[in-house]
C-alpha cells in the first residue's frame, strides 16, 4: 500500500483557468507520474489534467506549493545540473543566441536566464559578448555558476527587479512550470526594454507528432511531474499578445522531443 500523502504535499486547486480565469474546464486525462524520476512517494501519484471551456488551455487541475516544490526540487536530473554535456550543449544553443543577435540592432546586452538549468544557453550568451544573470531555483545550480564567477540568484523571477533593463530574457523549458504563466510574462514585459526580446521554449501540443504519441501511449509529457500546462503554439501567441509580445521567430527544437522555440519583440505598453 502506498504511504498516505502528505498534507501540506498536496496540489493547491486552481480555482479558475490560469490563463483566462474562467471557471468551467472538462477532465481530459488522468496520468500516472510515478515513473517520472523526481517522483517521491508522498508526492501525488497522478495528474489531472482538464482543458478550459472558455479559452482551451490545457493545464493540471492544482499546483505545488512550498512545501512540495521543496521536496521536488531535492533532486536534480542530469541535464538540469551544470556542466551536463556541455559542448553539444554549447552547439545547440549556438543557434539560439545567433538568432537571437542578429534580431537586435546591437547584437549583444544584458540577457536574463531563468532556470537556467544546466546554465549552457547562459554560457553561450556570455561567449557571445552579453552580460548575463541567471535565476534557478536549485541552491547548488546557483553556487556552482557563481564559482565559475557567473552572476546567478535563487530568487524567484516574479521577485527579480535588475538594476536596468534587460534585453533579452530567456524562459527554456520554464514557463510551463510555472503555476500562473500569465503573471510571469507580464514580469517579463516589465523588466525588458523597449526593443526587448523574449525566448520561449516548451513541448507544443498542437504538433502532429504530439497527437500520434498520445494516441500510442507513448507520450511523455502528461506524465511530466514538474508541468502544470500542455502549451500549443496557437494558445500561446494569443497569451503573448495578451501581455504585450509580438512572436516574430519559429523554430522546431532539436534538444527535446515535440518542443518548439519561439522569439517575440516587447511591444510598448
Amino acid at each position: 500500500m502506498q504511504p498516505a500523502m502528505e498534507p501540506s504535499f498536496a496540489r493547491i486547486a486552481y480555482t479558475a483557468c490560469p490563463l483566462c480565469d474562467a471557471k468551467a474546464s472538462t477532465e481530459i486525462r488522468i496520468a500516472d507520474c510515478t515513473a517520472h524520476p523526481l517522483y517521491k512517494p508522498a508526492l501525488p501519484a497522478t495528474l489531472r489534467w482538464v482543458r478550459c471551456e472558455q479559452c482551451t488551455h490545457i493545464h493540471v487541475d492544482g499546483y505545488f506549493g512550498a512545501a512540495a516544490c521543496a521536496s521536488l526540487f531535492a533532486a536534480t536530473n542530469p541535464e538540469q545540473q551544470p556542466g551536463y554535456e556541455l559542448e553539444s550543449q554549447r552547439l545547440a544553443w549556438s543557434r539560439v543566441v545567433a538568432t537571437i543577435c542578429r534580431m537586435r540592432a546591437s547584437g549583444s546586452g544584458r540577457w536574463l536566464d531563468v532556470g537556467f538549468g544546466s546554465g549552457s544557453l547562459l554560457t553561450t550568451a556570455a561567449e557571445f559578448g552579453h552580460s548575463v544573470v541567471g535565476l534557478d531555483t536549485r541552491s547548488e545550480n546557483v553556487r556552482l555558476l557563481n564559482a565559475y564567477g557567473i552572476e546567478a540568484h535563487t530568487t524567484d523571477f516574479e521577485d527579480y527587479r535588475p538594476p536596468d533593463a534587460l534585453d533579452v530574457i530567456s524562459m527554456a523549458d520554464v514557463l510551463e512550470h510555472m503555476p500562473f504563466p500569465r503573471v510571469a510574462l507580464y514580469h517579463a514585459h516589465d523588466l525588458l526594454a523597449s526593443d526587448g526580446l523574449l525566448f520561449l521554449s516548451m513541448p507544443n501540443a498542437d504538433a502532429f507528432v504530439w497527437k500520434v504519441m498520445t494516441d500510442n501511449g507513448i507520450n511523455p509529457y502528461w506524465g511530466e511531474i514538474e508541468h502544470y500546462h500542455n502549451f500549443g503554439r496557437t494558445r500561446l501567441y494569443a497569451l503573448l499578445a495578451e501581455c504585450g509580445f509580438l512572436p516574430l521567430h519559429y523554430c522546431v527544437s532539436s534538444r527535446y522531443r515535440v518542443g518548439m522555440e519561439i522569439i517575440a519583440r516587447r511591444l510598448p505598453a
